[in-house]
């Protein structure tokens, strides 16, 4: 654990106030989608922690997706983006969500060419990048600019951890002793990003249950050791980005660490799936914690002194004409 570091720019792209202004405009842009009425900013909203404070996300046509929306905060700093890793960087996860159906529905060359006939793009894209330069490339080069500067001011665990013992309470202390040890936290919430961004079966697959039912990294490997595990979340900002788990299903984190305190849910194979090869296996680092009230109150505590205060970003007054 530790303070996070600050980010740095790729050496041929770079960084400038004006391609973060630019990134900006088409991070909060809805022609970027096919009905002109979904943004980026309409699943990560500033205000809502940078996800959207929903169960799951609801995109084109209002169609409901099937997990819940992770937070961009501090997503320059992942090696891998969603829930399943499927991107393996920004500019697949923008892109990812431009062409998804039930996110913003639209094809690339389609949304770029609708980006290039705005006349108020020229000026901006002419000062960042030169003349006639409205490309696919350069367009989500600029959104990653700005997608990159979204990271977490200090906690009261930075400054407690960089040695003003006075940021936490004795009981936030005893939490954060908890989750080093007995709670066994540390065991995947590492790192100063609070994940060791690997996956791993919870026991939340719903497998065999088809409206529930979600494979997570399985989908993209195609493996059957992958079959219910989910990238491992940051609990930086955690107070912010509520409900919480893939799929939303617990909207506090009371809940959810009374159910680590279980050891999570176990699944047992029906008799038609005795012999199933794809019949996930719920982490063996899970186990009964025994934690008492006290010890899940001090938890909690420390958890919550993670998050900062999000600075508010305000969307452009006006976009591009």
């Amino acid at each position: 654990m530790g303070v996070l570091p600050d980010l740095k720019f790729d050496k041929e792209s770079g960084y400038s106030e004006k391609k973060r202004e630019l990134g900006k405009f088409l991070f909060y842009d809805p022609r970027m989608s096919s009905s002109g009425q979904i943004a980026c900013a309409s699943c990560h909203d500033p205000n809502t922690g940078w996800a959207d404070g929903k169960r799951v996300a609801f995109g084109h046509d209002r169609s409901p997706g099937s997990r819940n929306t992770m937070s961009i905060i501090n997503i320059g700093h992942m090696d891998t983006i969603f829930w399943d890793g499927r991107a393996a960087n920004l500019a697949e996860q923008a892109k990812a969500a431009v062409q998804n159906p039930i996110e913003m529905n639209h094809g690339i060359d389609e949304a770029v060419k609708t980006i290039q006939n705005i006349e108020g793009y020229k000026a901006y894209f002419e000062e960042v990048y030169g003349e006639n330069q409205i490309t696919e490339d350069n367009i989500f080069d600029a959104i990653i600019a700005f997608e990159r500067t979204i990271v977490s001011r200090k906690s009261r665990f930075d400054k407690f951890i960089s040695g003003d013992s006075t940021k936490l309470t004795n009981q936030e202390v005893e939490g954060l002793h908890l989750f080093r040890t007995k709670a066994r936290c540390i065991n995947c919430h590492n790192s100063p990003l609070f994940t060791d961004q690997q996956f791993h079966n919870l026991g939340l697959s719903y497998y065999g249950r088809e409206e529930f039912e979600d494979l997570g990294r399985y989908y993209v490997t195609q493996k059957a050791e992958d079959v219910g595990k989910f990238k491992t979340p940051s609990l930086r900002e955690l107070k912010h980005t509520a409900p919480y788990m893939h799929n939303g299903l617990f909207p506090h984190l009371e809940g959810l660490l009374n159910m680590y305190n279980a050891g999570m849910a176990t699944l047992v194979p029906s008799k038609e799936q005795e012999n199933d090869s794809l019949f996930p296996t719920k982490s063996n680092l899970l186990k009964e914690l025994d934690l008492n009230q006290d010890e899940l109150a001090s938890l909690e505590a420390f958890l919550n002194s993670l998050s900062s205060t999000i600075y508010r970003e305000r969307p452009p007054k006006k976009l591009p004409q």
